[in-house]
């Protein structure tokens, strides 16, 4: 058996598919160290997995890189990856000197799982919780004006912290290294190969397994009325104008809402609630889609996944091109593959009527027909680590 340390950033889409990666191989006889934070150590503990928290090498934020980090900046996420592999390294050092693990289960984002790996010669597993990015899938998936702003100013910025890590024994050429894939690297990839772009420019050493979803909720969609779950994520979550504008535009239709604003929303900003609309700061996310009709999200890979698990209708709302409440969810009803296929780069913005409009028609739909699994893994034979 095998002692497997695994790693993660602080965030729910990235940690949420590592858990049944975690569960299994403990049932297997592996013992599994993850290394995350306190926010998830119940979920980590319920796997069988121990639990090792990294809170204390999380740094005080300034203002502006707080606002950063909430802006989805890439530089400042870059920033704060290097400076946490720097605050971790001499404990690390001490953990894979004392516990020795035989592989490293390491987020692709998260930056001192994989440094380690490297640093200390132990093989190397990349659990991809997005899209596999390799220099094809860049063409495809474009960045807007606002994301290469970002980028080609923050590369000096980068480059200074990047050479931070070297006295420390840390080896990395820039930072695309650390996040682009490489067809040597082992990594497990949690969507389908139809979904992922390019996916016949990756090697063997990438699996593409579907959605890792730790719960056996069966959908349950039979009840008195039309259920619609909103979320944006735990990123972005901080819109009270969306959230008010979803709450106008649903308060006095025939379905009840269910909206998770995450913990940095003060939720009384929203004022009085309808009866038929309950705002929470976190939610089972798999037990509300397995009961929901409608999934109104910022479509993040790990909620696209659990809706299409869940049998939930998704749609995407962002700033971008107008739809009328009605086609969308015409599109949704009666071609409910092709939408999904393409739902990652569906740009929408609806108004308080359009989703008005979205929610009777939602309201007149009994069930929707029984569809064979969207998701299903193709390739049968990887080479990974992991056993």
């Amino acid at each position: 058996m095998k002692k497997i340390a695994f790693f993660c950033i602080p965030a729910h889409g990235h940690t949420n598919p590592m858990l049944p990666v975690a569960s299994e191989l403990v049932k297997r006889g592996n013992t599994v160290r993850f290394y995350s934070f306190d926010e998830f150590a119940n979920k980590i503990k319920a796997t069988g997995a121990d639990f090792v928290s990294c809170n204390a090498f999380l740094s005080e934020l300034t203002e502006k890189e707080e606002a950063g980090l909430k802006n989805v900046s890439t530089t400042e996420m870059t920033i704060q990856d290097i400076r946490i592999t720097l605050s971790m390294d001499a404990f690390l050092d001490e953990e894979f000197k004392t516990f020795q693990p035989d592989v490293v289960y390491a987020d692709s984002v998260c930056f001192w799982g994989k440094l380690n790996a490297w640093k200390h010669n132990v093989p190397l597993v990349v659990s991809t919780s997005t899209f596999a990015f390799n220099q094809m899938a860049s063409q495809y998936m474009k960045n807007s004006p606002k994301e290469l702003a970002d980028m080609v100013f923050g590369l000096p910025k980068i480059s200074k912290e990047l050479k931070m890590l070297k006295p420390y024994g840390y080896k990395v050429r820039n930072a695309l290294s650390l996040v682009q894939s490489d067809n040597k690297t082992d990594s497990v990839v949690y969507t389908s190969e139809r979904f992922q772009p390019y996916s016949e420019s990756f090697s063997d050493h990438y699996v593409f397994v579907g959605p890792s979803v730790f719960s056996k909720t069966e959908p349950f969609k039979k009840k008195e009325r039309p259920l619609v779950y909103i979320s944006m994520g735990t990123v972005i979550n901080d819109r009270p104008d969306f959230y008010a504008k979803c709450i106008d535009a649903l308060k006095d239709e025939k379905v009840d809402v269910i909206i998770s604003c995450g913990n940095a929303l003060d939720i009384s900003a929203l004022r009085e609630l309808p009866e038929n609309i309950k705002v929470y700061p976190y939610v089972d996310q798999l037990d509300v889609l397995s009961r929901a009709d409608a999934f109104i999200t910022h479509c993040g890979m790990n909620s696209v996944s659990e809706s299409l698990r869940r049998q939930a209708n998704s749609r995407r709302l962002q700033d971008g091109q107008k739809k009328s409440g009605r086609e969308l969810c015409l599109q949704t009803i009666r071609r409910r593959e092709s939408v999904l296929r393409f739902l990652k780069y569906l740009t929408i913005i609806l108004t308080p009527q359009e989703l008005r409009n979205a929610a009777k028609i939602f309201a007149r739909v009994q069930d929707l027909p029984e569809r064979q699994p969207l998701l299903k893994p193709h390739r049968t034979n990887p080479r990974v680590l992991i056993s």
